[in-house]
């Protein structure tokens, strides 16, 4: 057929055997494709010249997962299982009990999920609409709710969850279309204790996220039992089918059991033996895969199969590197239309003029802040690089300070220092200039001189729990 058919498959978690990637592959070829693509989800895509149910459906049969062509209508659950050894984690969250709550999912979800530990910082925390985030309470988890239509930031739930119970919340959601009402957060709470059965324990701390320091994800690098992980990234994004063919072929040979993918359009191998490092090597050199690229590469997030957007990101990653400039810590994302999640510390917008764009930066340079303000507004693409370089140095020379960096606003006028405090909860500012009239709060009363019995108006949440805000 002339047109090509754009197939997704759903890698639940970002995990797959060998065996199972190497028949996926093996059905791309003969759908005519010669390359695959990995998504933000974790998930794997390519373009089939020719489409064959036939094929499709005896592949997919056999290794269990699920498939769509063009329709986008399901979503692919998230994990930071990839991040497991090799990351710092909680000590409680065995791979097993990953695998337990991936399996429960037994039916194919609409909803952006995630399964996160937010003591490792490759994995985004937030980008799902319903987010389970490991807590530090043994098989408890907390819960934040996100829908962009009632607000943009996550809000927590004000009780933890336990594991057996979260699929349970999931599919309540779903079946019930909780995301098509126009409820309060309030109102999805409420609706959830009272029809779902749940084992839960009260919120007893803030979740803590994680640093936002970017790690390096490639090349070989030590485990502490000994064995080795290999992370594996091309700058294009487009995995050439005879190459992954070869390494699938040696993972299988060598008995490495698994390969995760990461949101970054990437892949990991995990437990390579030493006795298998050197063939490891040969084969990279073989295929001639660079595994050296720089960090200035590697921490970009652009929509998948986005020329426009890869384009823009070659042109500033060459005009980066003639600055010689260090990025570490730091992550991008290019966003060329309105419908991509954001989950990086710098994001560059596309304007509606041609070759103009927006310079945005999340709060204190943490993406899992959600709150993103302007650093620069429609400015030519000529001059994006020397203004990501101004804002990089201001993110280093405020690391080491006691109060994350927090650059100004390029704009004609300068916000004024207010007493802002913000829910870490669910993001509410407590505004002193407002105050809280439903609590009986009058305008101009400071947070300091709130009553500690002072709750959120929102979630509950203590007043413990806002942290001063830079808005």
């Amino acid at each position: 057929m002339q047109v090509k058919d754009l197939v997704r498959i759903f890698v639940k978690g970002g995990i797959i055997s060998p065996g199972e990637f190497l028949k996926l592959l093996l059905m791309a070829e003969k759908l005519g494709a010669s390359h695959v693509h990995f998504g933000s989800r974790q998930d794997i895509l390519f373009a089939a010249k020719e489409k064959s149910k036939e094929i499709l459906d005896e592949t997919f049969k056999s290794i269990q997962t699920e498939y769509e062509i063009n329709s986008f209508e399901y979503q692919n659950i998230l994990s930071s299982y990839v991040s497991q050894d090799i990351l710092p984690g909680k000590k409680w969250l065995a791979s097993h009990i990953y695998h337990y709550i991936l399996n429960s999912f037994d039916y194919r979800t609409r909803l952006r999920v995630n399964v996160v530990d937010p003591s490792q910082s490759l994995v985004p925390l937030f980008t799902g609409q319903v987010n389970f985030i490991a807590s530090g309470q043994e098989n408890y988890w907390y819960v934040y709710l996100r829908f962009q239509h009632i607000q943009n930031a996550p809000w927590q739930m004000p009780l933890l969850v336990y594991t057996e119970d979260l699929v349970k919340i999931a599919r309540a959601l779903e079946d019930n279309a909780i995301a098509n009402k126009d409820w309060s957060y309030r109102e999805i709470f409420t609706f959830l204790t009272d029809n779902v059965k749940m084992n839960t324990q009260p919120v007893t701390e803030n979740l803590v996220l994680p640093e936002t320091h970017f790690p390096y994800y490639e090349g070989i690098n030590r485990l502490p039992d000994g064995k080795y992980w290999l992370g594996l990234y091309w700058r294009d994004n487009k995995y050439r089918i005879s190459t992954l063919k070869a390494i699938m072929e040696r993972c299988i040979e060598t008995e490495v059991g698994k390969v995760t993918l990461t949101p970054w359009k990437s892949f990991v191998i995990k437990g390579i033996f030493e006795k298998d490092r050197i063939g490891w090597e040969k084969l990279m050199g073989k295929f001639g895969m660079n595994l050296r690229h720089s960090s200035l590469e590697l921490n970009w997030h652009l929509p998948a199969l986005d020329q426009e957007a890869l384009d823009l990101k070659f042109y500033l990653v060459r005009e980066l590197d003639k600055q010689d400039i260090s990025t570490y810590g730091l992550t991008f994302t290019i966003k060329t239309t309105p419908n991509i999640t954001l989950f990086t510390s710098v994001v560059i917008e596309k304007c509606e003029e041609p070759e103009t764009y927006n310079i945005l930066y999340s709060k204190n340079f943490n993406p899992n802040l959600t709150d993103y303000q302007t650093y620069a507004s429609k400015v030519h693409k000529s001059v994006l690089a020397a203004l990501i370089l101004e804002l990089s140095l201001v993110y280093f020379e405020g690391m080491d300070e006691e109060k994350s960096p927090s650059p100004k606003v390029k704009s004609i006028t300068e916000n004024l220092e207010k007493d802002l405090y913000q829910c870490v909860h669910c993001q509410t500012v407590y505004d002193a200039s407002y105050g809280d009239l439903e609590a009986g709060i009058e305008p101009g009363t400071a947070f300091w001189s709130l009553p500690s019995s002072y709750t959120c108006p929102t979630c509950g949440g203590s007043k413990e729990g806002y942290q001063k805000a830079s808005i």
